[in-house]
């Protein structure tokens, strides 16, 4: 066959309208690139969803180690609240042990003094009486002597002293008679007081701080 018969069928094969080939080839071109922009699109959101599903996994698994420390930090501060509460109750205990260590000894203490303070001043009191009565058996006319004076000083100082320290006379004769201060050592008639008070000191009393150190010894009119 020659070239010029070749040329002549394939001008005799070529479609009637160039035009509408070329758009069939046009609409080709557009539905390839539109099944490659499908693809593409499928790829990206795969590798999207596969970077979500990374960034979820790391987020759960960050989530889960923060939980974890926060777990273990709850677990510290609980231990360290309990050990607070143990040593402030511990504290609590030991304060009060010494308080009432202080208070017991601070009541020893003071027995102690009572007790030593009440054996003086039992043994000072004899001195007391022995002095009022040398001062009482001095006539009237010898008190200006300078003797006289000077053991009446030296009596209002001892007194003076005792009572600075606490110790006070008991008050009997003509007040009604209270076995918490007066010993009744004989009953006697009497036209000046009643019955049941006392008329008579025969012993005078004394008290250290409210407290009896020695009880008056009276007479009471019956």
């Amino acid at each position: 066959m020659t070239e010029q018969e070749k040329e002549t069928l394939d001008e005799e094969n070529m479609p009637d309208n160039v035009e509408e080939v070329k758009d069939k080839e046009a609409e080709q071109e557009t539905q390839d690139e539109a099944a490659g922009s499908e693809e593409t699109a499928e790829s990206e959101s795969e590798e999207t969803e596969k970077t979500d599903e990374t960034d979820a996994k790391e987020e759960s698994e960050e989530s889960g180690v923060l939980k974890g420390l926060k777990k273990k930090k709850d677990k510290k501060l609980e231990a360290l609240e309990n050990e607070k509460k143990e040593l402030s109750d511990k504290l609590m205990r030991q304060m009060a042990e010494f308080e009432n260590y202080r208070k017991r000894t601070e009541k020893e203490k003071a027995t102690m003094f009572s007790m030593g303070a009440r054996s003086v001043i039992e043994k000072i009191l004899p001195v007391v009486d022995n002095l009022e009565r040398g001062l009482a058996s001095v006539p009237e006319e010898a008190r200006k002597d300078s003797v006289f004076e000077g053991m009446n000083l030296i009596y209002k100082q001892l007194t003076d002293e005792l009572d600075k320290i606490g110790v006070k006379p008991i008050e009997a004769v003509g007040e009604e008679f209270n076995p918490n201060f007066h010993n009744a050592v004989m009953q006697v008639e009497s036209d000046e007081y009643e019955t049941g008070v006392v008329a008579q000191e025969l012993q005078k009393g004394y008290t250290y701080k409210d407290e009896v150190v020695r009880y008056s010894m009276v007479a009471v009119v019956q």
